[in-house]
């Protein structure tokens, strides 16, 4: 059964910084926001969420962004509405979406949800980490057996994960990550089962 996919990220503790360094999250934000390969096929924008407290809670914000060729304001706008509105009580969501090889009769590079979030510390929060992508669903990245060619569209889609990862390593200051799965179910396994046959993959993330 399909499994929905998280990276979760935790910034590097600064000395010198209060408890919650709001500008500090929200610049670790835009730098994964502009790390992010956001959709070049999508036919509607982005749209930003800020909620206070829990999910549970109405948005204190929830707007649409239009479609637009200029990544920088784009990511301007989200930056905007969560300096406006982010306390350490609240969580901001981009809900966009990334290219990926996907099948519906024939294999095409088409526009697959994901959310992009960060965490004030007093937002209640499972794991506690301060950034979060999810990804969508592991079926995007791992062979079925019954569709022609998805071994190879499989491996094709992970390799985008994995790059991304690697970008994230690169453009964060992080202290730690973790991918992890709906379920509870270690995603790593699977993934290094379909990665087996692919002479060139990316380490594998832990």
């Amino acid at each position: 059964m399909p499994d929905r996919l998280f990276l979760s990220c935790w910034l590097r503790p600064s000395a010198t910084a209060p408890l919650f360094d709001r500008e500090k999250l929200l610049r670790q934000f835009a730098k994964m926001l502009n790390t992010f390969p956001l959709s070049m096929l999508a036919a509607r924008g982005p749209s930003v969420r800020i909620q206070a407290i829990e999910r549970a809670e109405p948005p204190l914000i929830e707007r649409d962004l239009p479609v637009s060729g200029d990544r920088s304001e784009t990511i301007d706008e989200i930056l905007a509405a969560a300096r406006e509105f982010m306390q350490q009580d609240c969580m901001c969501e981009v809900d966009a979406a990334w290219d990926l090889w996907q099948f519906s009769g024939e294999w095409k590079l088409s526009p697959s949800g994901v959310t992009l979030a960060c965490f004030g510390p007093d937002f209640e929060n499972e794991i506690g980490d301060h950034l979060r992508i999810e990804l969508g669903l592991d079926s995007h990245f791992l062979p079925d057996p019954e569709i022609p060619g998805s071994l190879r569209m499989g491996q094709s889609n992970l390799k985008s994960l994995l790059h991304l990862v690697h970008e994230l390593e690169g453009a964060l200051d992080l202290e730690s990550r973790q991918l992890w799965s709906e379920s509870g179910e270690n995603p790593i396994d699977l993934i290094s089962q379909a990665l087996s046959p692919l002479p060139d993959a990316p380490r594998q993330i832990e």
